[in-house]
């Protein structure tokens, strides 16, 4: 397993919480769970605090979440008791979902994609083809070339996210988004977001 970079961790033990975690989830992820497409055997990949795999554990999903951050870890596992919600989260590395030894019928990323170099999508996009069963969908969320400033993540383009699953996988949409924040660096308390659905074939 991976070591959680510093500033990882760090950012579950501030005062204040990170921009991404907003005490509930991405407004986007509980229109998927309304509509019942977080289902089955459910993988939070980079979960931070827990609230997406919260959400479809409270849908009826069998969810898990793995985060590098033993204190994000920790969060969720505390939210899971008090919700009264059954969720296995684990600290892991998303690069490495492998070492989860169990497949799953649908991933979340939110937030996880656009933290990552050229060379580390890749193994991602590969890591994430390790669990997720042929049929499967990831649903995943990421910074768009849409959001103005340089401030925040790297943004990202439709064409890249179509590269990055070209192989393997089903694009089934990549549509215009957005992200709430608590502000963090940002001027407003949402930024524009790519929301993409991809089956796994």
């Amino acid at each position: 397993m991976t070591t959680p970079h510093p500033s990882w961790d760090s950012s579950y033990t501030a005062d204040m919480p990170p921009p991404w975690d907003i005490g509930r989830p991405q407004p986007a992820f509980a229109r998927l769970a309304d509509e019942g497409m977080l289902r089955g055997q459910v993988l939070d990949a980079g979960c931070g605090s827990g609230e997406q795999a919260l959400l479809a554990a409270a849908h009826g999903a069998d969810a898990a979440g793995v985060d590098l951050s033993p204190s994000a870890i920790e969060q969720a596992r505390r939210k899971a008791a008090e919700r009264g919600l059954k969720v296995r989260f684990q600290v892991g590395d998303a690069l490495d979902l492998g070492q989860l030894g169990q497949t799953f019928d649908t991933v979340i990323d939110s937030g996880l994609f656009h933290t990552f170099d050229d060379d580390a999508r890749a193994r991602y996009v590969a890591s994430l083809a390790s669990v997720l069963r042929p049929g499967g969908r990831c649903y995943l969320m990421c910074f768009s070339d849409r959001q103005p400033g340089e401030m925040g993540p790297r943004r990202v383009r439709q064409d890249e996210l179509r590269a990055a699953f070209s192989d393997g996988w089903a694009v089934e949409s990549i549509v215009a988004d957005t992200f709430d924040v608590n502000r963090g660096p940002f001027p407003t308390t949402t930024v524009q977001a790519w929301l993409a659905t991809f089956q796994r074939t």
